[in-house]
């Protein structure tokens, strides 16, 4: 089966969204997008453009990069499992899913200039 990279993404904003305790209200306003075009994009039900990308990161206070980072190391996963089933050499059963592989979810933030001070 075929991840999409849209529902990865999604799942990504959504996870960054709900660790900051905020709603999609509230990131919605500030991104200056529509919430119910937000929750398509966090559902997966919409490509968002990179500008829109950008708008959502930056209403959160995480960097794109940061984000496409934690999509591609999700789907770089979700590739392995994929290629292993294939194969036959294990079963869906036995494929961790990213969080019991040690695999570091992206921070609720970025550290400003100024917490680093002193690091």
């Amino acid at each position: 089966m075929m991840v999409l990279l849209r529902h990865l993404l999604g799942d990504v904003l959504r996870q960054l969204r709900q660790r900051q305790g905020r709603t999609l209200r509230e990131v919605s306003a500030d991104a200056r997008v529509s919430l119910g075009y937000l929750s398509e994009v966090e559902r997966g039900q919409k490509e968002a453009s990179s500008e829109l990308l950008a708008s959502i990161c930056g209403a959160l206070g995480v960097p794109l990069s940061q984000v496409l980072r934690e999509v591609s190391d999700q789907l770089a996963l979700a590739e392995l499992q994929e290629a292993a089933l294939l194969s036959g050499s294990v079963s869906s059963e036995s494929v961790p899913g990213p969080s019991r592989l040690g695999i570091d979810s992206v921070p609720d933030r970025v550290p400003d200039v100024v917490d680093m001070v002193g690091v």
